[in-house]
């Protein structure tokens, strides 16, 4: 095995590699929302992190108020985000349609400060715990490691996630308007098809995903206010070795991070924290459209 070739103990590696791939789960998953909102929006979302925390605050207060349990708020959830993202970008960001993308990135920069600093207000910087449910406990013994089902569940819903947006996106009706939307949305508009109202479903989309995030984050790390700022830079950098606004450059591209993150902990661990920011710059030295952008 590569393991016992390179001295390396296999639960060592394994366990890195597993850690990794959920890492990557959750790379991918908002990484994927911030394509989806600058593909289609052109809009670069610093309140992502914000709003991912929301989603674990939204599954928390659903299950500690209204005892509603981790499946419903993996559904309610999103949803309650996916409306917020709706009201920002109806009241908000639509008013900088037209003007340069530095005010977008600046008013959501700014907006993801006043949330959390209004969370960290009211509940302190110090994480809340949420449950794991009750059907995910345990795991199972592979021989040369533990795998819990929680992690295993959350890599399992990632890529049904990336593959069911990737379709959405590239392969319905609905996808192939909001990329003309996109480029041409004038055009669209004169065709009879409601340009703003399929502009705020998508950032609406993008954020639920965020949430979503959130919901799958809840019971591996605490509920935190501050639980999106310490991902979000790692995130923009997924989203930009893959290619600013390409679906599939930010699924695949977020598991592979994850799993280089991982292996750079067993190999170097000093360079874990920032290995993928290495990659990043060496990408856009070689293809600064990112590894699946589209190149002008």
């Amino acid at each position: 095995m590569l393991a016992d070739l390179l001295g390396i103990p296999p639960q060592l590696l394994f366990g890195q590699l597993l850690l990794g791939l959920i890492s990557g789960a959750f790379y991918a998953v908002l990484s994927l929302g911030l394509a989806v909102i600058f593909g289609m929006l052109n809009i670069v979302n610093f309140a992502h992190g914000a709003l991912y925390m929301l989603g674990a605050f939204a599954s928390y207060f659903l299950l500690k108020i209204l005892g509603i349990n981790y499946w419903g708020a993996l559904i309610l959830a999103p949803i309650i985000v996916g409306a917020a993202g709706i009201v920002i970008e109806r009241f908000l960001l639509r008013r900088l349609a037209g003007v340069d993308h530095l005010y977008g990135l600046l008013l959501t920069f700014g907006l993801a400060l006043v949330i959390e600093g209004l969370f960290v207000k009211f509940f302190g910087a110090s994480g809340l715990p949420y449950p794991t449910p009750e059907a995910l406990k345990g795991g199972v013994n592979l021989g040369f490691m533990f795998v819990p089902w929680y992690r295993a569940w959350v890599v399992v819903a990632a890529v049904i996630v990336c593959v069911f947006t990737w379709w959405l996106f590239e392969r319905t009706k609905v996808g192939a308007y909001l990329r003309a939307g996109t480029e041409n949305p004038t055009l669209l508009q004169a065709f009879g098809v409601n340009v703003p109202l399929l502009t705020t479903l998508a950032y609406g989309y993008g954020v639920a995903l965020a949430g979503l995030a959130g919901v799958l984050a809840a019971p591996i790390t605490q509920v935190a206010p501050l639980m999106g700022s310490n991902l979000i830079i790692t995130v923009f950098a997924v989203v930009v070795i893959g290619g600013m606004g390409s679906i599939m450059g930010a699924a695949v591209t977020g598991l592979a991070m994850g799993m280089i993150e991982g292996l750079t902990k067993v190999f170097w661990p000093e360079a874990s924290a920032t290995v993928i920011f290495v990659i990043m710059a060496i990408v856009l030295v070689i293809r600064p459209a990112g590894l699946f952008g589209r190149t002008a």
